[in-house]
């Protein structure tokens, strides 16, 4: 039972969740395809995807009730921990029951030296015994979905002559010993997360496609069959709405928006932020950065020219409500928005489909490529922009990989020059000095998963709602807890949760592609450059005013 911990000693360096990715890939694509394609491989919409806001279906026609109580004990600072189960209900917390919460005399953080550390909670008593599925008195049920797959992860370390490594024992070790890290540190009352790794059916690359729902709600009835509380592997709409539908939290989803959020809380969170949230960042800042100027960092005979622009994205439905918002916010800032150009999540034509895009582009005399993408289709774009001679600036969103220098060191480097944008990510630290090797390290002597940060991250987000939820959980009380957490600001940028807010990274920093610069990551030539260090913006903070990007 964890109560008040010695704070471990972890680097405080700036964290990338995909800062492993070229090292190495597995099979599992559970979470190695996330790395790649989270942020904008959103399938199709599906007309039984809605969750009723305040009741979810399960299988067998039971309904999850929200339980309204939300009592709290405040703390230093005006955030509050979950109350004393002997003076009321603490965010769900049975009355009557012995156990105790209270705030830890002389420490204000559960772990220090972690930016994202829940305040410290104290607990004595009884925790109340099975409070939801999947919770007993010693144990917090997850599962974890293992899938043995190929997909877009081998496409891109093909394209970058990265090995694959990562294998299911791999990760299921990394998960293990991270589980093991967080029982041993966060206040979970008297309970520990207890993992279960099960087969899929399923395959993740197909349902982020939008196929494949039928093997997804297979593999959810195997979930609730086996009494999970929680999964951490809901990295694909059709598996992370089955599970909503049966009651169970999903972690992991990808960038899906705020609605479909909405519709299945309080069941589906994420370290992605949610589509909504990028797409009126990155909106809002070409609208007050960039619109209704010369194109000045285009090259050739765009530059200067008045700015016009077009949206790219895939062509599946959820990813294009987004872009629906993002071109909506430009309209607010009287920024017409140009083509809206969709292209399609298949590998074997991405190369084809660049070799008729661009062209297009250029004959239309677009100056600027507004692009939601995945990780690969720049890389054929950038090579088509430079085979045409035709270099329009190529505006990042922070979408899947597309604001890290292991992706842009694959792109055509003429063309990559004229890349700016804005991330959620802070700066590279090489892989073995981020919290989430630190936290493997510190119990076990072997080496963790490619993927470590990513495991990290996402199971923090998860065992930070447990504490924060109190002794009596269940997903009612998780949410509650969840948006009860303090705001927090950390290397994976700004986090706070509440009303339609189910995912991390609510700010961004300005970065720009400098091909001769060297990566903080690898060593190698090219990074993304942060031309104002240690600035970040939230929505409705972004600055009026050019970039301050060179010109080349």
């Amino acid at each position: 039972m964890a109560t008040r911990n010695p704070a471990p000693v972890v680097p405080r360096g700036s964290f990338s969740v995909w800062q492993r990715l070229l090292r190495g890939y597995g099979p599992l694509a559970v979470l190695a395809v996330l790395l790649l394609v989270m942020a904008v491989l959103v399938p199709t919409k599906s007309p039984d995807a809605t969750v009723a806001a305040n009741n979810a279906t399960n299988g067998d026609d039971e309904t999850v009730a929200i339980d309204g109580t939300n009592d709290t004990v405040p703390l230093e600072g005006g955030s509050t921990v979950p109350g004393s189960a002997t003076s009321g209900s603490a965010g769900g917390v049975k009355k009557g029951l012995p156990g105790r919460t209270e705030v830890c005399p002389g420490q204000a953080l559960q772990v220090g030296n972690d930016p994202y550390s829940p305040p410290c909670i104290a607990f004595s008593g009884d925790n109340g015994g099975a409070t939801s599925k999947g919770v007993t008195a010693s144990e917090i049920k997850v599962s974890y979905r293992v899938l043995n797959e190929k997909g877009f992860q081998q496409t891109l370390a093909a394209l970058a002559g990265a090995s694959l490594q990562d294998g299911p024992d791999d990760i299921r070790r990394t998960v293990q010993a991270l589980s093991e890290y967080f029982n041993k540190r966060y206040q979970f009352y008297g309970r520990k997360i207890v993992m279960d790794f099960y087969p899929g059916q399923g395959s993740n690359t197909t349902e982020l496609l939008g196929g494949g729902r039928e093997k997804a709600e297979t593999d959810a009835d195997t979930v609730k069959e086996h009494g999970a509380f929680a999964d951490l592997s809901a990295t694909s709409e059709p598996y992370a709405n089955a599970l909503a539908r049966r009651g169970i939290l999903g972690f992991g989803d990808p960038y899906l928006s705020r609605p479909w959020h909405d519709q299945h809380k309080p069941y589906i969170w994420s370290i992605a932020t949610d589509g909504t949230m990028v797409a009126t960042e990155a909106a809002e800042y070409a609208g007050k950065r960039l619109c209704n100027k010369g194109a000045k960092w285009a090259g050739g005979d765009l530059k200067d020219k008045p700015r016009s622009i077009a949206t790219f994205a895939p062509e599946n439905s959820w990813y294009q409500e987004s872009v629906q918002i993002a071109r909506g916010t430009l309209d607010k800032f009287n920024c017409k928005p140009g083509e809206n150009v969709k292209y399609q999540l298949d590998l074997g034509t991405m190369s084809n489909q660049a070799a008729n895009l661009i062209p297009r582009m250029k004959a239309a005399g677009v100056t600027t490529i507004l692009c939601g993408c995945d990780p690969i289709m720049p890389v054929f774009l950038t090579g088509e922009m430079n085979r045409q001679n035709y270099y329009p600036e190529f505006i990042i969103v922070g979408t899947a990989l597309t604001d890290t220098d292991i992706v842009g060191q694959l792109w055509n480097q003429e063309a990559a020059k004229h890349a700016f944008g804005v991330s959620s990510l802070q700066a590279f630290e090489p892989p073995t000095k981020t919290i989430a090797y630190a936290a493997y390290k510190s119990v076990r002597s072997d080496e963790p998963a490619f993927t470590v940060d990513l495991i990290y991250y996402q199971m923090q987000m998860m065992a930070i709602g447990i504490q924060m939820a109190g002794p009596n959980l269940t997903p009612q009380s998780f949410e509650a807890g969840m948006f009860r957490y303090p705001p927090k600001v950390g290397p994976l940028g700004f986090w706070t949760f509440g009303p339609s807010d189910y995912t991390a990274a609510n700010d961004v920093r300005e970065i720009f592609w400098d091909p001769a610069a060297t990566s903080t990551y690898n060593g190698k030539k090219g990074a993304f450059i942060d031309p104002n260090p240690g600035t970040r913006w939230k929505v409705n903070e972004i600055p009026a005013g050019d970039p301050n990007i060179p010109v080349r």
